[in-house]
């Protein structure tokens, strides 16, 4: 395999990788009103209440918060379905990288500012909304474990864009063979 298709085969690979995780990511947005439902059952089954209260505190607060706003005040969940329809609607932006890397490097690194985006955001708004920092914290990993794959893929497009850029000349032609007289 030569060197450009090892490169284009790694780029698409992590490529892939991460429009999984954003397309999870946002796939988690649409049934939130459950899953936490579902994560407070498991905090309680598996006693994490006795040794993380914290933890229990906030999603017992974040579903109350979910099923008050479900009952009463149903468009509000309308947000969440706008935000993971963001998630699916960006992953889409990423066929361009896929399908041709060079060409499209700048949706990678807009997805990277996205990621570097994240960081600000939460520590801006989280105060502001009452979240706990710890849960801003792992609101910012996200931002800071997304940029991981974007950066390599950028650092391979480039590998690729200079492969391309220049090609590794081909073996220079023999001498001139004159065909064989016909008979």
């Amino acid at each position: 395999m030569s060197d450009r298709a090892a490169l284009l085969k790694g780029i698409r690979a992590w490529l892939v990788f991460f429009v999984v995780c954003l397309v999870l990511s946002g796939a988690t947005a649409f049934p939130l009103v459950h899953e936490l439902r579902w994560t407070e059952d498991l905090l309680r089954a598996l006693s994490v209440p006795e040794h993380l209260p914290a933890l229990t505190d906030w999603i017992e607060r974040v579903r109350q918060g979910l099923d008050a706003a479900d009952s009463d005040y149903p468009f509000l969940l309308y947000g969440t379905d706008w935000l993971a329809f963001a998630h699916l609607v960006i992953a889409t932006a990423f066929w361009g990288p896929y399908r041709d890397p060079v060409r499209n490097i700048w949706v990678v690194e807009l997805g990277m500012i996205a990621c570097a985006g994240i960081v600000p955001l939460a520590l801006i708004c989280g105060p502001i909304r009452g979240i706990p920092f710890w849960w801003s914290v792992i609101d910012m990993s996200f931002g800071v474990l997304g940029v991981i794959p974007l950066h390599i893929v950028r650092k391979r497009i480039k590998r690729l864009e200079a492969l391309t850029a220049n090609p590794v000349p081909s073996p220079a032609p023999g001498p001139h063979v004159p065909p064989a007289p016909a008979a």
